[in-house]
């Protein structure tokens, strides 16, 4: 197995696993009262990840790796990692808002309104440039930047009109 394939092999499994503790924590904070917003944009931004995904193993998997670009990659992880210890069972793939509930402004959030869309932007950007697909790197990170338009005015709204403590 090349080493681009491993690499590949380790970000789809980190993927899928998150999916599996966002369903978790969605479904919890559902059960609680919470709220989904913006459900209707949501199969968008599936359809660019999973495309995104689909492009490296396609043109990928059997490039050479730039190791600069992959430390960098390595280096988010990091923060990735900062971002899911902050929001523990509040983070999702999703935008649930607990009503009342205020919105995180610990950890990354201190520095970021949106620390998590950072990342993964960079992402992106990142790993395709790491195995050498400048193409892939900018076309999905145009797609991202759009579906994050979207998706950053949605939960923004959601978060201050639902986070309000009730009267």
């Amino acid at each position: 197995m090349s080493l681009a394939s491993a690499i590949l092999v380790l970000v789809t499994l980190q993927r899928l696993g998150e999916l599996a503790l966002a369903q978790h924590n969605t479904k919890r904070l559902l059960a609680r009262g919470a709220i989904e917003i913006g459900a209707a944009h949501y199969p968008l931004i599936v359809a660019v990840h999973a495309a995104w995904l689909i492009s490296l193993w396609a043109y990928g998997r059997d490039q050479s790796v730039n190791l600069a670009a992959l430390a960098a990659f390595v280096a988010l992880q990091g923060l990735r990692v900062w971002v899911l210890a902050t929001l523990g069972s509040r983070w999702t793939t999703r935008i649930i808002v607990q009503p009342g509930e205020p919105p995180v402004t610990s950890g990354p959030y201190r520095y970021l309104a949106h620390p998590n869309y950072a990342v993964v932007a960079s992402e992106i950007a990142l790993l395709p440039l790491a195995l050498h697909l400048p193409v892939p790197a900018l076309v999905f990170t145009v797609l991202n930047a759009a579906v994050l338009f979207i998706r950053i005015r949605t939960e923004s709204r959601a978060l201050h009109e639902l986070s309000r403590p009730s009267p």
